[in-house]
């Protein structure tokens, strides 16, 4: 186990009775649970991967309730389901900061780049309370450790007097997760998430705030976010901003995402449900020729 369950809260950060406070009724926090734990260790090392060689997920579980999200599986090993539970039922390592920077402070930690956003959102409704991301983002700048931050929240602006600064000396950059514009293939696919405007005007406030900011256009939905005219309002949206498209790709369902999907897809269209039985393979993906479609689409759109 790389946590436990949290009796008392470390001293300085909040009281483990403040987590379990009545907001059921209060409108943001409304029917989330949090679950607080004991982090042993924070930083995850990642040693084949180009991009980062660290992740930092201060919370499991997310907020956003994103029908596709890959993670949703990760709550099975919990003995929690990957639908409503993966939702609601938020893991909040609460000792996560005072973790991270034993971590930082250790002779051989080699400061290489640490990315937060990679399996739940580090700006998903419950940091607005906890605010560990926050912290996490002060004990990498203190220990001059470069990093980046993936999310679909405005509220990383709230954290612009740390980020600007940083980003003047150390290699820090935002990214925000913007799979489509398009106002009703957001609402039935992303339930919990800032409407995208938000993450636009987001963007340009990191924009012009001088911070390297990018966009991943991800997952794009077939026959729900794949119009050509979808697509290229994305994009355009995206590009107004000052940023730039990083990367675009199709949805990729296995599992309890799969299942998790399907059956809201079922539901809502059977026409469309029948065919990503049959478009989707038995590994989670959409065929070879579909993604270079899509690539041909974005790029067009990028040169509009």
């Amino acid at each position: 186990m790389r946590w436990q369950t949290a009796d008392s809260a470390p001293e300085g950060l909040f009281e483990v009775g403040e987590l379990f406070a009545d907001d059921y009724s209060t409108g943001r926090m409304s029917r989330l649970e949090f679950l607080p734990v004991l982090a042993h260790r924070v930083l995850n090392h990642l040693p084949n991967t180009p991009w980062a060689k660290w992740t930092i997920n201060v919370y499991r579980g997310c907020s956003h309730s994103c029908l596709y999200c890959f993670a949703r599986p990760t709550h099975e090993y919990l003995g929690l389901n990957a639908g409503t539970d993966f939702d609601t039922k938020i893991v909040v390592k609460i000792n996560a900061v005072e973790v991270l920077r034993r971590e930082l402070a250790r002779p051989s930690w080699p400061h290489e780049k640490v990315a937060m956003g990679t399996n739940t959102d580090p700006y998903q409704r419950a940091e607005a309370k906890f605010k560990l991301t926050r912290g996490v983002i002060a004990a990498l700048i203190d220990s001059g450790t470069p990093f980046s931050i993936l999310t679909k929240s405005p509220l990383v602006t709230r954290d612009l007097d740390l980020i600007a600064p940083a980003a003047k000396h150390l290699d820090v950059s935002v990214q925000f997760s913007i799979a489509t514009v398009d106002d009703h293939a957001w609402r039935v696919s992303e339930p919990g998430t800032p409407h995208p405007q938000r993450r636009v005007d987001a963007m340009r406030a990191m924009v012009d705030a001088g911070v390297p900011t990018g966009a991943l256009m991800a997952p794009i939905l077939p026959g729900l976010s794949d119009r050509r005219d979808q697509i290229d309002a994305t994009v355009a949206a995206i590009q107004s901003t000052g940023a730039e498209v990083t990367h675009a790709h199709p949805v990729y369902l296995r599992g309890a995402t799969r299942e998790h999907f399907m059956s809201w897809l079922r539901e809502h269209d059977p026409d469309l449900h029948a065919r990503y039985e049959r478009g989707i393979d038995a590994h989670g993906d959409v065929s070879r020729e579909y993604r270079a479609w899509l690539r041909d689409a974005v790029a067009r759109a990028k040169t509009r």
